[in-house]
């Protein structure tokens, strides 16, 4: 009787092979998005060392054949002269070595560094250990690496052990005999910052120039294509590295996994470094969103803008222009005056600093580039001095904004709002099961143009409660945060133009409910 054993098949031999960044895609905020190729052979085991350190859920392979992927860690031999010194103990392990201390009393200590084994799981937190371990001939010493002035080591092989991350990548059988395998995903790393240069030396026609500045602290990029992304980046992943990252344990990606980024996780906290539409809030320097835009694209509302492919080494910053335009603009005068007034009527002590009670010089104008200008800087020259700098906010191709340049000091304004004293007999009225008297209110806003010059001056008055009169017909809107309100938000809005040295005063009068 003749018994055949099984064998098990030997293992696959494994090609080291090489990738390359062939694209990547940057947003504000410090997430790219990264294309790597390679061209591997038939069926069979390849090894990278580039390791995508990807956002959790985004790293995806694409090739005709099946493609499987494993991340390893391995100790490998390095030589000296490629490595900063790290810790002793394993630099060291399995050498002979001599060990001199500080001063003269201790003699030196002449032995073999002792090899531990890497440490795993719950070690990894373990603090690093204030001891050399050596072996020498009357057994283990544990010497005081404080005390320690100098160590001499047998030269040896010249090679240290370090721990490397591998790319493993298993082809599946294919008809074809190179097999492409292109590798997506989000990291950090990479990130651009925008800026406006607006020169107004025409005093009609502006010209505005979009600027950029790529930061590179991911990897070495050879002629890679580049794109700009503006728009609302919705990455509610971004703080979570995914597990195929050799820097993450499953105690830290379970920890981010259960971070919570809140409802602003999708703009990564910062709107300045994503996008900000802005479109009439409190704050907003805009007078009004315009509904004037040019269509420019399809689909989702993210703008990719080509800057062609670029070589830049890890730590390389580049700056560039991206685009340039001109457009018709007018120079006015803003003030905006906030409410006084919380949402139950009662007044807001405004003691404090308040940039938006001051006038403002400001530009109007529409986008004149062919495509969204972004969240960002801008600064405003004319005859080559400097103006100003504010934030420029989210305007589509061919929408107007109006952009703040620098306070308007000789223009002088102030405001003034008193109860109707007259108005002896108040009404007592109930809302939701709590009590508010009817009152009117008497406002005044008055104006002095100190300079040598006819301004535009556009005056923004914010109230709550029912408007009853004003003068110079204004515009009245109702603001949306107002909607649900006891008291409707409101804001009259006059367009005046005011001579040099002329005064302008605004009368207007509202009802207000005031809670008890």
């Amino acid at each position: 009787m003749v018994v055949i054993l099984a064998t098990p098949p030997l293992a696959a031999a494994e090609t080291p092979t090489t990738s390359k960044i062939v694209s990547v895609d940057l947003f504000k905020n410090g997430l790219a998005v990264v294309r790597r190729e390679a061209t591997l052979g038939k069926a069979g085991v390849y090894v990278l060392d580039d390791i995508p350190d990807a956002i959790h859920g985004t790293y995806w392979i694409d090739s005709a054949a099946p493609v499987e992927t494993l991340v390893r860690t391995r100790e490998v031999d390095v030589p000296v002269a490629d490595v900063h010194p790290g810790n002793l103990q394993d630099d060291l392990a399995g050498k002979k070595v001599t060990i001199h201390f500080r001063g003269e009393k201790l003699p030196p200590v002449v032995g073999t560094v002792a090899k531990f084994k890497p440490l795993k799981g719950d070690d990894l937190a373990l603090p690093p250990s204030r001891f050399l371990v050596v072996e020498t001939a009357k057994g283990r010493s544990f010497v005081e690496s404080s005390e320690i002035a100098s160590v001499e080591s047998e030269t040896g092989d010249g090679k240290v052990k370090r721990k490397r991350s591998q790319l493993v990548l298993t082809v599946g059988e294919s008809d074809k005999p190179d097999t492409k395998v292109v590798i997506r995903y989000l990291t950090r790393g990479l990130a651009w910052a925008p800026s406006y240069k607006i020169d107004i030396s025409d005093p009609k026609t502006l010209t505005l120039e979009q600027h950029a500045v790529i930061k590179n602290e991911l990897a070495d990029l050879a002629d890679a294509e580049v794109r700009l992304i503006s728009g609302f980046p919705s990455v509610q992943f971004g703080h979570v590295r995914s597990l195929m990252s050799a820097r993450t344990t499953m105690a830290s990606f379970f920890g981010e996994l259960n971070q919570s980024g809140g409802q602003h996780s999708d703009a990564m906290f910062n709107s300045v470094v994503t996008q900000n539409a802005d479109l009439g809030n409190r704050r907003s320097p805009r007078l009004f969103p315009s509904l004037g835009a040019i269509p420019t694209g399809e689909g989702v509302d993210l703008h990719y803008e080509s800057i062609g492919k670029r070589t830049l080494a890890e730590g390389d910053a580049l700056s560039l222009t991206v685009a340039k335009g001109s457009a018709k603009y007018e120079r006015i005068v803003e003030w905006l005056v906030p409410d006084t007034r919380d949402v139950y009527g009662r007044m807001i002590d405004r003691s404090g600093p308040n940039e938006d009670d001051s006038p403002w010089d400001s530009l109007r104008f529409a986008n004149p580039l062919r495509f969204p200008m972004t969240t960002g800087p801008a600064m405003v020259i004319a005859d080559g001095k400097f103006n100003g700098q504010r934030t420029s906010y989210w305007v589509n191709a061919g929408e107007e904004m109006v952009l703040r340049v620098d306070k308007a000091l000789s223009i002088r304004a102030r405001t003034l709002e008193n109860e109707d004293t007259k108005d002896a007999n108040r009404d007592l009225v109930w809302v939701g099961g709590r009590q508010y008297r009817k009152t009117t209110v008497e406002g005044e806003v008055t104006v002095n143009n100190h300079r040598k010059e006819v301004i535009q001056l556009v005056v923004r008055r914010r109230f709550s409660g029912e408007l009853m009169q004003a003068e110079g017909e204004p515009k009245s809107s109702l603001l949306e945060d107002g909607i649900y309100s006891v008291n409707k938000r409101n804001e009259l809005l006059w367009t005046i133009p005011l001579k040099a040295g002329e005064e302008r005063k605004l009368k207007y009068r509202y009802s207000v409910l005031v809670m008890n």
